[in-house]
Parts: C-alpha cells; structure tokens; sequence
C-alpha cells in the first residue's frame, strides 16, 4: 500500500482507516460501537428489535467503504476525492436533521460533525494541492509511465 502523494490523499487515507477499523469493531464487538454512538444498549432484546441485523449491515459498509477510500488514496483517485466532499456533506446535513428531529441521541451528531469537517478538511486539501500542482498531468521527477493523478483504468473490473 501507498503513502498518500497529496494533503486531500491523506484525509481520505485517515477516513478509510477509521472507516475500516469502526466497521472491524461493529462486526466483532456492536455494543462498543453502539455506546460510542450514544445509543442505549439494554440487557436483551425484545422478538423483532433487529438492531444487531442493522449494526452488522452498517458495519459491513463502514468497512467496505473503508477500504473504497484506502484504495483510492493507493490510485491517487481525485475525482472520487471531489465526490466525497459532495456527499459526506450530504451525510453531515442527514445526519444533523436526524439528531435535530430526535432520531438520533445528541452524541449523534459526533458522527455528523466527523463527516462534515472530513468533507471541510479534503475540499480545502484539494484547494491547497491544486494551488501546488499535485495530481497535475506531469510525472513529478517519477517514470514516464506513473503520474500523481492517476484514473482507474475502464477496464479495472474486467
């Protein structure tokens, strides 16, 4: 695995290992995840509380979006960069009105809070690395056949 090349790399980089490792945590061990979220954790669970099926999903996400954002840090992938900022804002704004509305505990909106500064943070490490000239079409001093801003191929998945 690759170090990020650019400051909007690494806060996608620190994203997809929190990502992974709070979905490892809701897989292994749902109680921990679900007190550090806030939500009350009662002793058994009445017939049709699905709250696990819901934690092993959510986790399962985390994690598979964890390694989504470690593998587009590996790419340099700044187009996926860009769309996150879109939609973890987006996330940031959900997950607010849910916390706001009573859906969710107020320790809820940690998780809004994470995802809006995480959008904040790559949209102005995007800013400062296009200021820079990082994931500019030259090779940076490397081989003629890697640059820092490497696309998935089209074929990627054949």
């Amino acid at each position: 695995m690759r170090l990020p090349r650019s400051v909007a790399g690494w806060t996608i980089a620190v994203f997809g290992v929190l990502a992974l490792v709070m979905g490892v945590v809701g897989l292994l061990w749902p109680e921990a995840l679900l007190g550090m979220l806030g939500f009350e954790i009662p002793e058994t669970r009445m017939a049709g509380d699905y709250t696990g099926v819901f934690v092993t999903a959510s986790s399962m996400a985390s994690f598979n979006m964890g390694v989504y954002y470690l593998l587009a840090t590996a790419t340099e992938w700044r187009a996926f960069y860009r769309f996150t900022v879109v939609f973890r804002l987006v996330t940031f704004t959900v997950f607010t009105l849910a916390v706001l509305a009573d859906v969710a505990p107020g320790r809820f909106f940690g998780v809004a809070a994470w995802e809006g500064v995480g959008a904040l943070a790559t949209a102005a490490g995007l800013w400062w690395d296009a200021r820079r000239g990082v994931g500019a079409a030259d090779s940076g001093g490397r081989s003629g056949t890697e640059t820092s801003s490497v696309e998935p191929s089209a074929d990627a998945v054949h």
